[in-house]
């Protein structure tokens, strides 16, 4: 399955540095995924569970309290 690279960061922590294979993400508009080669957007995420599948060590559920996500380049990033 392909991936992409994923980083969970707030200020003065990473929280996910890694491949991913699909991760849910709590968008405040619904829940959405992401998968390898995904189209470019930028939205805000709301309080709840982000569950990364894939890259090797099964699924990863990380809580946040909200964020902005942005995906490009089949890359994503989350600032907490």
């Amino acid at each position: 399955m392909a991936t992409f690279h994923l980083v969970i960061a707030s200020v003065g922590e990473k929280r996910f540095d890694g491949p991913a294979a699909s991760v849910t993400f709590p968008g405040t508009d619904g829940e959405l995924t992401v998968l390898a080669h995904h189209e470019p957007f930028v939205t805000t995420l709301k309080a709840g569970t982000i569950t990364i599948r894939g890259g090797g060590d099964g699924a990863k559920d990380i809580p946040i309290e909200g964020g902005v996500l942005e995906v490009s380049g089949n890359r994503a990033v989350v600032l907490l």
